[in-house]
């Protein structure tokens, strides 16, 4: 089969890993002519790092031959669609080539089980060694490790890949083994522990080279030592499939707290399930709305960097659409702020920085402003207009010197106010809300719609795609 043939199939089997994303590794690069590649520069497409950069990544399996049989997969061995193999050469020559034309950073790279697992894990590996070790590849390596693979080719892994990671695929125990009973949950859980393991290590040892260093002489330079290696200096992450079991929200959050609290994991990554053909009836015959995956994301960010609790956030037997389910229809810091009330409004001259970060519309870098502000002088509601804060949503909710929110935080109408409810436009639809199409003599609207065929909201880019649709 033609290579380009091979690179088709393969890409597009590769769709419905979504953590790809690529972030936190040490910086690198090819400056003096030594290696090709970096970590450092900004790409063309596809992936974004925390910071806004737009990564590229080669994104492809090593083949979608499979031996395991899980339900809720494209690629499971029941499945009938076109295979493809590549060789460890052709997806070096494919990521170097890709690279010296300036269309990726990096490679993501997963695979089907062929054989077994750890001839496949071997195979995955020496990619990565051979880019490294052969031809000095500087740019961003992420790999789908399979965790029924030896402890010795998983920890070889974790020396040539940026990031490692290990798809959990479903939240809980019963429902990996009703959809994948091949795939063993402890198993996964050991891999995961292994690799924190081996990554504190490196860490670890990187801080005490960087603390100590060696004198030969009074006033002479520090002599030159050797680097500890960086195990997956990235880290390691985890994706969930949403929606292909009846888990509800409240159980995934609470996975994805265990999940970071025992295995330091740099994310967890939420993907809708999508019907594939031939589905077992098993599945749901649709999929769940995509902006549930969303509401996940936001949830899960306010798990990380707000402070929040995950049954705070989502209290079981509470929620619009069912018990434990996040509401669709607003972001979940919203939805706690009116359901907690009684702790509103803040006084933003006096409150502490963990009750700022539970204000609505607050994010964490204007909190930070926030607290730099008031040491000099009393905040006021310009000074928020000018730390560029969203006055409709945070008024509501805060005292400021020359504003009080008086009965407004207690108005009926604030939900509805607050999170009005976000509308895909067709061509023809009007943005001011008119109910018919503009007529031949009424002006077309002038502001940007979304491209037809465009997904609702999903992944790291939906709270963009959200502010682009919230305006119709």
């Amino acid at each position: 089969m033609p290579t380009q043939r091979k690179l088709a199939i393969l890409a597009d089997a590769a769709k419905y890993d979504a953590s790809c994303a690529s972030s936190g590794s040490t910086s690198r690069n090819s400056v003096g002519g030594k290696g090709i590649g970096s970590t450092e520069g900004s790409g063309i497409c596809h992936s974004y790092a925390p910071d806004g950069r737009c990564i590229s990544l080669l994104k492809i399996l090593f083949t979608n031959f499979c031996t395991y049989d899980c339900v809720y997969c494209v690629n499971r061995v029941s499945s009938n669609v076109p295979r493809a193999r590549f060789s460890v050469d052709e997806v070096v020559q494919l990521t170097l080539d890709f690279y010296r034309r300036n269309c990726i950073e990096g490679l993501f790279l997963s695979s089907g089980i062929i054989q077994s697992p750890d001839y496949t894990m071997e195979r995955v590996v020496e990619v990565a060694r051979v880019l490294r070790e052969e031809h000095d590849f500087r740019g961003y390596i992420h790999l789908k490790t399979i965790p029924d693979a030896s402890p010795e080719l998983l920890a070889r892994a974790g020396l040539y890949a940026d990031r490692l990671s290990i798809n959990v695929e479903l939240p809980t125990v019963q429902g990996l083994q009703a959809l994948a009973p091949e795939k063993d949950s402890a198993a996964i859980k050991r891999s995961m522990a292994r690799m924190r393991v081996h990554i504190d290590e490196a860490r670890g040892a990187a801080h005490d080279d960087a603390r100590t260093s060696v004198i030969s002489l009074p006033r002479s330079l520090k002599a030159g030592r050797t680097v500890a290696p960086r195990f997956a200096p990235a880290g390691q992450s985890t994706q969930m499939i949403v929606g292909a079991d009846a888990t509800s929200d409240s159980t995934i959050l609470q996975a994805s707290a265990t999940l970071y609290g025992a295995y330091r994991l740099r994310r967890v990554y939420y993907s809708a399930f999508s019907p594939i053909p031939d589905a077992s009836l098993r599945l749901p015959l649709h999929q769940p709305p995509l902006i549930r995956e969303h509401r996940l994301y936001q949830a899960d960010w306010l798990m990380r960097f707000y402070g929040f609790a995950h049954d705070e956030i989502v209290p079981v037997g509470t929620g619009a659409a069912g018990s434990g389910m996040l509401s669709l229809d607003m972001d979940p810091k919203l939805a706690w702020a009116l359901a907690h009330r009684g702790q509103f409004p803040v006084d933003l001259n006096r409150a502490p920085r963990e009750m700022l970060l539970r204000v609505p519309g607050l994010g964490v870098k204007a909190v930070t402003r926030i607290l730099q502000t008031r040491r000099v002088r009393r905040l006021r509601a310009d000074d928020l207009l000018r730390l560029h804060v969203p006055l409709k949503k945070v008024l509501p909710f805060v005292l400021l010197a020359d504003h009080q929110p008086g009965a407004s935080l207690d108005a009926a109408g604030l939900a509805a106010r607050l999170a009005p409810r976000a509308v895909q436009c067709d061509l023809f639809d009007d943005p001011i809300g008119a109910a018919a199409a503009p007529t031949l003599s009424a002006p077309l609207p002038t502001r940007p719609l979304a491209p037809s065929g465009a997904p609702s909201l999903s992944g790291a880019e939906a709270p963009r795609k959200e502010r682009t649709l919230a305006w119709a």
